[in-house]
């Protein structure tokens, strides 16, 4: 992806905790070496929906110049396939898997009445472990709205042992989403820094709905005036 965190509005903690655990041991692992350890693993991004797990995986990816593959929950519902992914991803390190909504795929096997789910549940954590291959260089990073409904094998150190809550954006995340919405677009002045104030409790993509929205009707108003006019806080 081209996309880095210089694309991601808000998410300095998030940002700060990827670089130190997961970005730094990409770009100096002569220095994780010395003390045997090796670059990639799994990390878990949990939050409310729309706050940016997928695109701060993208970003991170863009970060250490890495291929990024957002695994399918159906693409890989099975052994053969997920096993078929793992082993795609090996060979073109480094490279981040994404896994959105994890949960689904790495549900608590108690819970499971069929013994399909827990085969691939199975195939999943021998992957994770990288049981016969190596996974150096591999970042696995799963997102869930419910990290409690994960079997806790996942959790277990080695497979998804780093875990950050993604919150909703404060008021200076939301500022600078807006401003990445608006960029590049025609613009009179908008007052980004006001708008962000009164949306408290939106989400990265509830901002987005609303600049979607804001668009479509600056548009409608174009096709009756002939000429495109530019945003404004206003609108």
């Amino acid at each position: 992806p081209k996309e880095t965190f210089n694309d991601v509005g808000g998410m300095d903690g998030v940002k700060k905790e990827i670089g130190l655990k997961i970005i730094m041991p990409f770009k100096q692992p002569e220095l994780y070496k010395a003390y045997g350890k090796k670059a990639g693993g799994g990390i878990l991004l949990y939050g409310p929906p729309g706050c940016g797990k997928t695109w701060i995986a993208r970003a991170t990816a863009g970060e250490i110049d890495a291929r990024f593959v957002n695994v399918d929950m159906w693409i890989g519902n099975s052994e053969k396939n997920l096993a078929t992914i793992f082993r795609s991803a090996r060979s073109s390190a480094p490279c981040v898997l994404f896994f959105d909504e994890i949960d689904a795929l790495g549900a608590n096997r108690s819970h499971m009445k069929h013994t399909g789910g827990r085969h691939l549940i199975n195939q999943f954590l021998s992957e994770l472990d990288g049981s016969g291959a190596d996974n150096d260089g591999i970042l696995v990073m799963g997102a869930t709205n419910a990290p409690w409904h994960l079997d806790p094998a996942f959790r277990r150190p080695g497979r998804f042992d780093r875990i950050i809550f993604v919150p909703p954006p404060d008021e200076e995340g939301r500022k600078r989403i807006l401003d990445l919405l608006l960029r590049d677009k025609p613009l009179d002045d908008v007052d980004t820094r006001s708008i962000a104030k009164v949306t408290d409790g939106f989400s990265g993509a509830d901002l987005k709905g609303l600049v979607d929205t804001c668009i479509e009707e600056k548009l409608s108003e174009a096709f009756t005036t002939g000429k495109p006019a530019p945003i404004t806080t206003k609108d």
